[in-house]
C-alpha cells in the first residue's frame, strides 16, 4: 500500500534516516494482510508492520516513527519536545487521520456510488476542526515540536499534503501551506506513492 499514508509515514523516515530497508508491498484489498504469514508478524492484519534486525516486528505507523527515529534528530532530545512531538503524534491518529484520511479514501478508492459519501459533510466538518488546530500552532512556531522538522511533522504530513485528494481546501490555511513547503524541501523527502 505505497500510496498510503501510513506506511508513507514510515518510507519517508527511512529515507531521511538513509536507514537501509527492503519494501515489501501488500495489498489489503486483496486480502494479503490476513494471510496467516501477514498475520503471524501483526495479529491485526493492518499495515505498516515492520521486521526488525532481530526478527521481531513492529506495528503501528506512529509507533514505528518513535522506534526508527529514536536517537536521531527526528526525536526531540528534550523530555519536554518529545511529549510534544507524542501529543501531535496523537492528535494525528484521534483528531486529523480519522477524517481526513477517511474522507480521502471515500473519495479516492471508492466508487462515486458508495454510500459512504454520505459521510463527507461530517469528515469535513471534524477535518477543517483538525486544520483549524494546526494552522493555529504553525501561525507561530515553523515546525511541531522543539522547533525543527520531527516525526511529528511527519506524522502530520503523510494525509496533510494530499487532503485535497478528500476535498478539503489547503487554500484557507497559509500557515500550513508554509509548513508543507518547509517539509517538501528536507533533506530525503520523497513524494507518496
Amino acid at each position: 500500500m505505497s500510496d498510503s499514508g501510513n506506511c508513507y509515514k514510515v518510507k519517508l523516515a527511512v529515507e531521511q534516516l538513509r536507514i537501509p530497508y527492503r519494501w515489501v508491498e501488500v495489498n489489503s484489498a486483496k486480502g494479503e494482510t490476513r494471510t496467516p504469514e501477514f498475520l503471524a508478524r501483526n495479529p491485526n492484519g493492518k499495515v505498516p508492520t515492520i521486521t526488525l534486525e532481530d526478527g521481531s516486528h513492529l506495528a503501528e505507523s506512529n509507533a514505528i516513527l518513535h522506534y526508527l527515529a529514536h536517537g536521531t534528530p527526528l526525536l526531540p532530545a528534550e523530555r519536554l519536545a518529545q511529549a510534544r512531538a507524542l501529543q501531535w503524534m496523537f492528535f494525528e491518529q484521534y483528531s486529523h487521520e480519522p477524517y481526513i484520511a477517511v474522507a480521502r479514501f471515500i473519495l479516492y478508492y471508492l466508487p462515486p456510488e458508495t454510500p459512504r459519501r454520505a459521510d463527507l459533510p461530517r469528515l469535513h466538518e471534524r477535518g477543517y476542526q483538525a486544520l483549524g488546530v494546526m494552522e493555529q500552532h504553525l501561525a507561530k512556531e515553523r515546525f511541531f515540536a522543539g522547533g525543527r522538522y520531527s516525526i511529528a511533522d511527519i506524522a502530520l504530513y503523510a494525509y496533510t499534503h494530499c487532503a485535497a485528494d478528500g476535498a478539503f481546501d489547503l487554500g484557507r490555511y497559509p500557515a500550513i501551506e508554509r509548513w508543507l513547503e518547509r517539509v517538501r524541501r528536507e533533506p530525503g523527502h520523497m513524494p507518496l506513492g
